[in-house]
């Protein structure tokens, strides 16, 4: 294993920033692995820690056949601050791929990251969502032309992960790494785990195997691991939403995997001044829960379920 600075920028005030990355293998660019661009995303980072001690004992046992590098961390800075952005002006570093050297501090960062790594056959991102709550572990998919890439799908599959979901990009998604990637003919795939801001060990363990298993099955390591799943493909715009008509405190019956009925009460809503019961959440359909927000309260028209339906 070899570590390496892959971008620095002196620090006025702290010490210099620095992205490291560590590299497995050959200096092949056969597969990279990113895991926090955010500051709350402990679950990404931790995550890349373990599988970095993984591929450590692969080598040692000279399993590692091509060249992998894992980059655990974009963003220390905001780590260590405890802020999901940037702290000085509050940008996001996954909002700004592929970069500009001579752009704002978050647009060089991810310049510099990008150069470094945009040239790799295989790119995998741990992600995150935008909203609070727990996911079903899953890989996504960008589509980048009026069509799914049918190809990458079916790549993706070898994760052995649930549920494979084709993304249709909104505009702000084209200046993610995932989508940048693609642009650049890497074959990118997002992975989701069960949290974000808290760890959660038997999740990350299982998106190791993903990652490593997909590693193997790519030729890139030797590795008998679990098979997984035979993953479900769907597409985002099939993902039902479920909302709160009302704003309380909110009580769930349902966690995420769960499967639900159509008319099932998910959850209730509690008045936050007297306690009683003003609401009840229904399914609108039948199938698995893919998402489930975990804030104890919510206003009203707050997504608090997406459901993945039978097809």
């Amino acid at each position: 294993m070899e570590k390496k600075i892959l971008f620095e920028m002196t620090g006025l005030y702290r010490d210099d920033f620095r992205i490291v990355g560590y590299q497995f293998g050959t200096n092949e660019k056969s597969a990279c692995i990113v895991g926090s661009t955010r500051g709350n995303e402990n679950q990404q980072l931790y995550v890349c820690a373990k599988l970095i001690e993984r591929l450590k004992s692969l080598e040692k046992q000279g399993l590692i056949k091509k060249g992998i590098l894992v980059v655990p961390s974009v963003n220390t800075y905001s780590l260590n601050t405890k802020k999901r952005f940037w702290g000085i002006d509050n940008t996001d570093i996954n909002r700004m791929f592929p970069g500009y050297d001579q752009g704002e501090t978050t647009q060089r960062i991810a310049a510099g990251l990008f150069d470094n790594i945009k040239d790799y056959q295989y790119g995998m991102q741990l992600a995150s969502f935008y909203m609070p709550g727990n996911f079903l572990p899953h890989v996504r998919v960008m589509n980048i032309a009026d069509k799914p890439n049918q190809e990458l799908l079916n790549l993706a599959a070898d994760f052995g992960m649930p549920y494979v979901i084709a993304h249709q990009p909104r505009p702000y998604d084209t200046a993610t790494l995932n989508y940048n990637w693609q642009v650049w003919d890497t074959l990118s795939f997002s992975i989701y785990t069960t949290t974000t801001d808290e760890v959660d060990h038997k999740s990350a363990m299982k998106a190791i195997d993903a990652i490593l298993s997909f590693l193997s099955k790519q030729g890139i390591i030797s590795y008998k691991g679990h098979e997984g799943y035979i993953s479900k493909q769907i597409s985002s715009q099939d993902i039902v939403t479920i909302r709160s008509k009302k704003a309380g405190f909110y009580h769930s019956f349902v966690k995420v995997g769960d499967r639900v009925y159509k008319n099932q009460v998910l959850a209730e809503v509690i008045d936050a001044f007297e306690g009683h019961v003003i609401g009840r959440v229904v399914s609108s359909d039948e199938g698995t829960i893919l998402f489930a927000r975990n804030e104890s309260k919510m206003y009203a028209n707050t997504a608090v379920f997406k459901i993945a339906p039978d097809l």
